[in-house]
């Protein structure tokens, strides 16, 4: 019953602070959707699976609410990428740029920035920052400025940069060696004999 009351409650708080309309696009915990309905009790969410998702009131009151949409659409895209050492950075900042600026979708005002963050364990690392109308188009100017930095890095010799790692391998003690050596001769013999 206290449940019931808590979420009756925090609906009307809903209703009256309006933290979000219908066909907002929000992000509560882990979860993300848009809103279909809101009622007293709970709010209906469609996510991206398009599941209609039954959120209780009292949720939203209490939990870290994100609204995506609320009073402006527009949001910013990251994009990490990390390049082999010795790479020239410039030219890499400067692709970037030039790959963000052939995106129609890519907003020119706030202007895309490019950032040489850090010197990573095995990559130079780079952020390219744009800004895009809608959350809709999040993931498609995303996945085209991907594509595009995989297909014009290799054009300009910008190797991407995988994880590395250096074995050294030390010698093996004489004794150590000379009982592996025995062991395998005998595991040898055995397979002949066996055959």
């Amino acid at each position: 019953m206290q449940e019931i009351f808590a979420n009756f409650v925090s609906g009307i708080i809903l209703l009256f602070e309006r933290p979000f309309r219908v066909g907002d696009v929000i992000t509560i915990g882990d979860f993300s959707g848009r809103i279909i309905r809101i009622r007293t009790r709970a709010t209906t969410v469609l996510d991206f699976d398009n599941k209609e998702i039954m959120i209780p009131n009292k949720t939203f009151i209490t939990g870290h609410l994100i609204n995506w949409t609320l009073t402006d659409t527009i949001t910013r895209v990251a994009i990490r990428v990390g390049v082999a050492y010795g790479t020239d950075t410039n030219k890499v900042r400067a692709l970037l740029l030039q790959i963000a600026r052939e995106d129609e979708r890519v907003l020119a005002e706030p202007e895309p920035s490019c950032w040489f963050l850090t010197f990573g364990a095995s990559s130079l690392d780079f952020e390219l920052r744009v800004f895009v109308n809608t959350v809709n188009h999040r993931m498609e100017v995303q996945s085209a400025l991907n594509t595009r930095i995989a297909t014009l890095f290799p054009e300009h010799n910008i190797e991407i940069a995988f994880p590395q790692l250096d074995l050294h391998v030390r010698d093996l003690p004489p004794e150590l060696l000379r009982s592996q050596m025995t062991y395998a001769i005998n595991e040898k013999i055995k397979t002949d004999q066996s055959a």
